[in-house]
């Protein structure tokens, strides 16, 4: 009698080739959707970061904040794909500048979030809560997780 050669796989190997692909996918989806969140702020971050050159010039030729009239003539980006506006605030001893992301559209938990950047004399600013908060601001509500590492 003939010895008949085995051809395609079996159902256990199926079996151990999808468990695979289910584990391997439990630990990449999340580290994939910080990542997109991640990548989301950093729009938040470049829109405010466009903000610091003219409210500084504005700041050293003025010697006061430009209000938000005077803001929304210097600024004209103030929103993006994941960036719902970007509004400014004039402190007691200082000037805060918010990105708010949109309520859709955006990572769950960024969703409708803040980050903020502030400075005291528009040379040095600060993203972090400490830096904020000694100028006079109020630090954002995005997660630290989500946040770069100068923002934390």
């Amino acid at each position: 009698m003939k010895k008949q050669i085995q051809k395609g796989f079996t159902l256990i190997e199926l079996m151990i080739v999808v468990a695979i692909i289910g584990i391997l996918a439990a630990v990449a989806i999340p580290a994939y959707q910080d990542y997109i969140a991640r990548a989301q702020v950093t729009e938040a971050i470049n829109l405010m970061g466009g903000v610091k050159t003219p409210v500084a010039e504005f700041y050293a030729d003025k010697g006061t904040w430009p209000t938000t009239t005077e803001f929304n003539a210097l600024i004209t980006t103030q929103q993006g794909k994941y960036v719902a506006s970007v509004t400014p605030l004039t402190l007691a001893s200082g000037f805060q500048v918010t990105a708010t992301f949109k309520a859709t559209g955006v990572s769950a938990g960024l969703s409708s979030t803040t980050m903020r950047l502030a400075t005291g004399n528009g040379q040095e600013w600060f993203c972090d809560a400490a830096g904020i908060v000694s100028v006079g601001g109020t630090d954002g509500s995005t997660a630290l997780q989500y946040r770069p590492a100068a923002c934390k």
